[in-house]
């Protein structure tokens, strides 16, 4: 009787929320044959852009994603009702990655005949070169305009855990593979030095490249730009660094002065999907129901054809993926291999697009993925997102094809395995420890003491056969000889267009160029319709409600609520790090790189 009060309250609540559009209006009405009025499209950008929505229904709805905004300023650029787009850019957190796809969803806007305005206020690096791909940057004259550079910090904890008792006994195979080194040295070795800054150095050459041609000024003169780093509104409008220093609503009326028209009308959240929130009687409460239950009114499609697009997104760990404390969830191997079947087994499914944001992680659950993606009898093929390095680059390795962004983070082929002991900690703290144990490797995974010297050479030996594995099949993955593929091991990590010049992927484009490609591999005829399975599929209301939050998620979410946005991202790292050590052996990226 609870649960159906609980229900019915749940439903009485929701039927309350008002859901606000405008309604349709043509892109510039004509009164006495002169234009009058025009609609204009504004899509915010702003926070953490997941690359799907993880929920289903009325919550999935709600929540932002990069597969939405896209969706968005497409309908836009077709949208004979819209003027021009207005695109807020706010902070968000994404990496270059994330940026190209949006760069290019805005040229792609742009190439339909309209113009995208951006308007920012505070830009930071992130923010600036979304807003390059855009006609016109405008600013508040109150803004400002933050590009420093590109900087690489790492630390490490070598003296802190010397105070603390505290020994981190950590292996590598390859010469580049410094995953371990924060917690071992206290500063980077020279190989990881080296490969750090020739990521730099391109990452470096790449904003460069980008401002210099968008903004139609020098390389050196943007070296020098970028010297200084920070400019007022009116100082980036001197240097063309911007095109208009303006206020929201100058900004409208200068467009409607340039069109001719005496009223602009916006539609905030241009595209953003409108629930029909009428609830009321028998026919609205089914409504509600398929809502919360991830199923949309009038969904079933009847196409023929399907491109299924798995997204593989978080630090690979065997079983089902999780969502972590601080906001940082695992890619479950389990789970994107039930994912592959699903696609597998629906005979309107022509290929299969692996969609790759991952640092790596679990070689187990890394090498099993892989698997399951090299016996397919359908055509898959992987594009990468911000990172897909080491176990991401893995499970990439065995398709037919790999497009990646130019800043895409990848490589890192190379193995890592370790573990932390805290035995001194605890002596300092007061806890001993007595043991009985039989075998000579017994203590190999004891969080007391470092390995023996039989217990190194045995995790060694592993680690060995498998970074072998790892070589020999991403050489045979690339139709590459092994001693070409090993000079470009050792995990050396490359940005996407190095990792192209090199032959480690196929094609520098966007998830769209990567769902084209399946199209084509998968015989869909040209022009026809083809719908897009996404996969693994987001959980309902229902199934949510069922599974519960776990404690660790309810307490994380009320503590990344009091935490400053910049505190956060280590410490789902860390997190994510205690998981990994769990692991004999790790594919896992050395190192993140933010944009700040």
């Amino acid at each position: 009787m609870r649960t159906s009060r609980t229900l019915l309250s749940l439903v009485a609540g929701l039927t309350a929320l008002a859901f606000c559009g405008l309604s349709p209006a043509t892109a510039a009405d004509k009164v006495d044959g002169a234009a009058k009025k025009i609609t204009l499209a504004s899509i915010e950008i702003s926070g953490k852009l997941e690359e799907t929505n993880a929920d289903a229904g009325l919550f999935g709805d709600l929540q932002p994603s990069l597969r939405d905004v896209v969706a968005r300023l497409d309908k836009a650029g077709k949208d004979k009702n819209i003027a021009a787009v207005l695109l807020k850019i706010r902070s968000p957190q994404i990496g270059r990655g994330k940026i190209e796809e949006l760069r290019a969803a805005v040229a792609k806007t742009r190439k339909s005949g309209k113009k995208v305005y951006a308007d920012v206020d505070s830009a930071m690096p992130a923010d600036y070169l979304l807003a390059t791909s855009c006609d016109e940057i405008v600013m508040p004259e109150s803004g400002t305009l933050v590009v420093p550079g590109v900087r690489a910090e790492v630390q490490f904890y070598k003296n802190l855990f010397e105070k603390l008792g505290v020994r981190a006994d950590i292996l590598q195979v390859g010469r580049f593979k410094g995953a371990g080194e924060p917690f071992t040295r206290s500063q980077m070795s020279d190989e990881f030095r080296a490969q750090l800054q020739s990521v730099i150095d391109d990452v470096y050459a790449q904003m460069v490249d980008r401002i210099s041609t968008t903004r139609k000024l020098e390389p050196d003169a943007v070296k020098k730009l970028l010297d200084d780093g920070l400019f007022t509104a009116k100082k980036a409008k001197e240097l063309g660094l911007i095109d208009r220093v303006a206020y929201a609503d100058e900004l409208r009326k200068a467009i409607g002065d340039d069109k001719g028209a005496t009223e602009v009308a916006v539609i905030s959240n241009y595209g953003k999907k409108q629930i029909d929130a009428d609830f009321s009687g028998l026919g609205g409460l089914f409504k509600l129901v398929e809502l919360l239950s991830g199923q949309e009114p009038g969904s079933l499609s009847l196409s023929p054809h399907k491109i299924a697009i798995v997204y593989a997104v978080g630090t690979i760990m065997p079983g089902e993926s999780q969502q972590g404390m601080f906001g940082g969830g695992t890619l479950g191997g389990d789970t994107i291999i039930k994912a592959l079947r699903t696609a597998q087994k629906d005979d309107r499914v022509r290929a299969i697009v692996l969609r790759v944001d991952s640092p790596g992680g679990s070689a187990l659950a890394s090498d099993l993925m892989w698997r399951e993606i090299v016996k397919s009898k359908k055509p898959i093929i992987a594009s990468m997102g911000d990172v897909a390095a080491s176990g991401g680059y893995y499970i990439s390795m065995g398709t037919q094809k790999i497009y990646a962004e130019p800043g895409t983070l990848t490589g890192s082929i190379g193995v890592v395995g370790g573990k932390l002991a805290i035995g001194g900690l605890m002596d300092k703290v007061g806890v001993n420890t007595d043991v009985i144990s039989r075998g000579r490797n017994s203590g190999l995974f004891s969080i007391n003491n470092p390995f023996s010297d039989s217990e190194r050479k045995t995790i060694q030996g592993l680690m060995k056969e498998t970074y072998d594995q790892f070589t020999e099949k991403a050489a045979q993955g690339r139709k590459m000889d092994l001693a070409k593929l090993q000079s470009m091991a050792e995990g050396r990590v490359f940005t996407g267009l190095q990792a192209k010049a090199n032959g480690l992927v196929d094609e520098i484009g966007t998830l769209d160029d990567a769902v084209a490609e399946a199209k084509k591999l998968g015989n869909v005829p040209e022009g026809e319709k083809c719908e897009l399975l996404i996969l693994p599929k987001p959980k309902s209301f229902f199934e949510q409600l069922l599974d519960g939050p776990t404690v660790d998620t309810r307490l994380g979410q009320k503590v990344q609520a009091t935490l400053p946005a910049g505190v956060v991202a280590p410490l789902s790292d860390m997190e994510n790090l205690g998981r990994l050590f769990s692991e004999p052996t790790l594919t896992v990226l050395p190192f993140t790189i933010r944009v700040q």
